[in-house]
């Protein structure tokens, strides 16, 4: 098809620009569109912008020491990040939406940063970086939520769903309670609002209505 070429390598641009946007190392940018490293660093960090710089994170270790609202937080990302794939968003255009939900939901500062996200996403799916998966998305029976667990775990039913520990401690603790004044679910609305991207791997995605706004 005439300007196929044309169309992938706008959309990776395109992609390209809303990673870095979100905070993206160039190594995280990379992955997910295959533009080349220099390239990426002439097009987006020229001047005196500069890319973000550090460590890439590693979440296999970080994860099983992670305090309760990190893991809150990475569950309610890599969970709104496996629905649209249910939906046929192509993933990296699914983890770049369901981060932008999570920006949307939640106050500053972030507790997990986008390339934190990109690792999770990547060691649950065993995407990009990760040639399997570590990850899984556990159901609590509980209180129905999904949360991140370490892959071929205990029994669901016998693991420490961080969702009942959040509404168990919330009110107890003034941290929980600073943080969320309403505890808060694995929101569905991410389904309805982000529907209209679904498409085939390749395809240029439909742009979102805008977000909900945070409650304050």
């Amino acid at each position: 098809m005439p300007g196929t070429k044309i169309s992938q390598r706008m959309r990776m641009l395109a992609l390209a620009r809303d990673c870095a946007t979100l905070g993206a190392r160039i190594r995280t940018i990379h992955h997910l569109t295959g533009l080349r490293p220099r390239e990426l660093l002439h097009l987006l960090f020229s001047g005196q912008a500069l890319p973000p710089r550090g460590r890439a994170p590693d979440s296999r270790e970080w994860y099983h020491g992670a305090n309760l609202l990190h893991r809150i937080e990475a569950s309610v990302i890599v969970a709104n990040f496996h629905r649209l794939r249910q939906l046929g968003c192509p993933a990296a255009e699914a983890l770049v939406e369901a981060y932008r939900y999570y920006q949307s939901m939640h106050r500053q500062p972030l507790r997990i940063s986008f390339d934190r996200a990109f690792d999770l996403a990547a060691h649950t799916e065993g995407l990009w970086i990760a040639r399997s998966a570590s990850f899984q998305l556990a159901s609590c029976p509980r209180c129905g939520s999904e949360f991140l667990d370490t892959l071929g775990g205990m029994d669901t039913a016998s693991r420490s769903c961080p969702f009942c520990q959040l509404l168990d401690r919330h009110g107890r603790d003034p941290r929980l309670t600073a943080s969320y004044v309403v505890p808060p679910p694995i929101s569905a609305d991410i389904i309805v609002h982000l529907a209209p991207i679904r498409g085939a791997e390749g395809e240029t995605p439909v742009t979102p209505a805008p977000l909900p706004t945070a409650k304050p």
